[in-house]
């Protein structure tokens, strides 16, 4: 893809939106226009032009998207959510008409959408949780994948560390393999490398840059956390009745909503036997949600954060982050080292 950088932004929901994207292609990475929860054919169609206006383009048809005339700073993909893309005729559709030059899809188990994008000459990626989840995505003939660990943000199966989890993937099949979950440094970065990974896949380490989507309340509530202040739970997608695969939950910032809820998880599940008081109770909790996040209140409501949101200090443009991620790994590669080994070699 003549990447500069070995990183692709994850395309997370809400955040990674068009601006984002040419941002890291331009800093010499991947970039990825992310469809999330709330993902629709509108939502894309909005990213892909805010991606072209970055360009300075009048629209699509001058093909954004990676292809060799693209007049893009370099190569920009999209990803999609599977049971999302599933509930939203169309979605996928338009992320393969747009021609990018990466098409991920995850978070399902049915990969028959790999063929579709192979026919239409695209590549393809799809986010891992064990060996399993490799060779199945494989055998469907998917390019890239990314070997997510638990330490990720966002939603995504808490089975193994991304470190184990990769050195099980690179022995167990071929191809190329991105690292995601926990990376938010120069030496996050050189250390997936060293190990064998093709490449990085960046969250929250990119989600508070200049050119994202997140809002104002999500970006202070990012700065101020610490790595040791996330959780993985399923109170959000509950609460916000987001048929998210109970294989999938969040890792978030911890909240107010968190404190009062993980533990009570099954009281926000209202069902018809459901004893009145319950119901009212939980109806109480979701409308509060619901106000929260309209009004931007991260108190209450989700923020999306992997375990290296404590490296994340500052909003800063991409280029600075990427710059100083890919220098720094570089040197590390390199052996050029402040605090020399200290093993005797």
């Amino acid at each position: 893809m003549g990447l500069r950088a070995p990183i692709v932004n994850a395309p997370m929901g809400g955040v990674a939106g068009g601006r984002l994207a040419v941002a890291v292609a331009a800093a010499g990475g991947l970039g990825m226009i992310g469809m999330g929860s709330a993902g629709s054919v509108e939502a894309l169609e909005r990213e892909l032009a805010a991606a072209a206006l970055e360009c300075e383009l009048p629209g699509l048809e001058r093909e954004l998207m990676g292809s060799a005339a693209a007049p893009a700073p370099g190569p920009i993909g999209i990803g999609l959510v599977d049971w999302v893309a599933a509930a939203r005729p169309g979605l996928l559709d338009l992320a393969l008409a747009a021609k990018p030059a990466l098409l991920s899809v995850s978070f399902g188990a049915d990969l028959s959408w790999a063929a579709r994008a192979r026919e239409a000459g695209i590549r393809t990626a799809t986010q891992i949780y064990t060996v399993e989840d490799a060779r199945r995505a494989r055998d469907a003939g998917i390019d890239v994948l990314v070997a997510r660990g638990l330490e990720g943000g966002g939603h995504g199966a808490p089975e193994l560390a991304t470190l184990p989890l990769l050195e099980a993937v690179l022995d167990a099949v071929p191809g190329p393999v991105l690292a995601a979950g926990g990376i938010g440094s120069a030496r996050g970065v050189a250390g997936m490398l060293a190990a064998g990974a093709a490449g990085v896949w960046l969250g929250t380490a990119l989600a508070a840059a200049e050119e994202s989507l997140l809002s104002p309340g999500g970006r202070r509530a990012l700065l101020a956390a610490r790595g040791t202040d996330t959780i993985v739970t399923r109170v959000f997608d509950v609460g916000m009745d987001l048929p998210w695969p109970q294989r999938f939950p969040a890792r978030v910032l911890r909240n107010d909503f968190t404190a009062r809820w993980h533990d009570r998880i099954d009281e926000l599940s209202v069902t018809t036997a459901s004893p009145p008081e319950q119901a009212a109770a939980a109806a109480a909790a979701r409308a509060e949600l619901a106000a929260a996040d309209a009004a931007d209140d991260r108190r209450i409501a989700p923020v999306d954060a992997g375990q290296g949101v404590g490296l994340v200090t500052a909003v800063r443009p991409v280029a600075e982050i990427l710059g100083e991620l890919c220098s720094g790994a570089a040197r590390l590669l390199a052996g050029d080292r402040t605090d020399p080994p200290r093993w005797g070699c």
